[in-house]
């Protein structure tokens, strides 16, 4: 029977097993044997990760064909102009490819969310705003690559949703077993 494990992964720990470079990795959290991650997240993001054993549900939550969104909480340097964010929501190029169009917003107020370890850097001058974008694709540090093409670099990174799956009150280094029946696909 196939396994199904939300996880909140921290700052700084890989979305694989085996360390490297001398980074922590999934294997000191104590999770079920015999599951593995369900895309990635980089190293310095955090937040929602699903792991599972069951194949057919990975290529169905993460081929951008199938359009999945994912939900993400990002602080950024300065307050984009509205211009800024339309080019976000149209789709802009970075690299060698088109994102798709993605959903973003402002928050305000910022969310309640507990201090990073280590801290994000603070600057008295320059002003950071949290954003909410949602993407239905994911390539390598796609949200870092798309708010530096528009002049706002990334500063924290949160994944809070897959589909429907919700990080919701999950502590950081925390997991919960959930069924098939809990994912809408």
């Amino acid at each position: 029977m196939a396994r199904y494990v939300l996880f909140n992964k921290p700052y700084g720990v890989l979305s694989q097993f085996t360390p490297e470079d001398g980074a922590r990795s999934l294997a000191e959290f104590d999770l079920p044997k015999g599951i593995y991650p369900a895309g990635r997240l980089d190293k310095d993001s955090e937040g929602l990760l699903l792991l599972t054993d069951d194949g057919v549900l990975i290529e169905r939550l993460l081929n951008p064909k199938n359009e999945k969104p994912k939900t993400y909480l990002v602080l950024v340097e300065r307050v984009p102009a509205q211009v800024s964010l339309e080019k976000l929501r149209r789709g802009l190029r970075i690299e060698d490819y088109l994102t798709k169009p993605c959903e973003v917003r402002i928050l305000e107020p910022p969310p309640a969310i507990p201090p990073r370890d280590p801290p994000v850097r603070f600057r008295k001058t320059v002003v950071d705003v949290w954003l909410e974008m949602k993407i239905v694709e994911g390539k390598n540090r796609q949200i870092r690559k798309m708010t530096a093409a528009i002049g706002h670099p990334t500063l924290r990174l949160i994944r809070t949703k897959i589909a429907n799956l919700d990080l919701g009150d999950l502590a950081p280094g925390a997991f919960r077993e959930i069924r098939l029946s809990d994912i809408t696909l």
